[in-house]
């Protein structure tokens, strides 16, 4: 019983580290996204004396 209740529990917990390492590394893209924009209209700005 101890086993079983064990190896549940490593379950639970690899499923829920899994998918937050995914949600951080979708989230971490959409960081890079929205900098890449912020560079861009940083440089647009610049040339065109904003």
């Amino acid at each position: 019983m101890k086993r079983l209740f064990a190896l549940l529990l490593l379950a639970a917990f690899s499923m829920t580290h899994l998918t937050a390492c995914n949600t951080m590394a979708g989230a971490g893209k959409d960081v890079q996204k929205v900098g890449e924009k912020v560079e861009e209209k940083a440089e647009d700005c610049k040339d065109a004396k904003c």
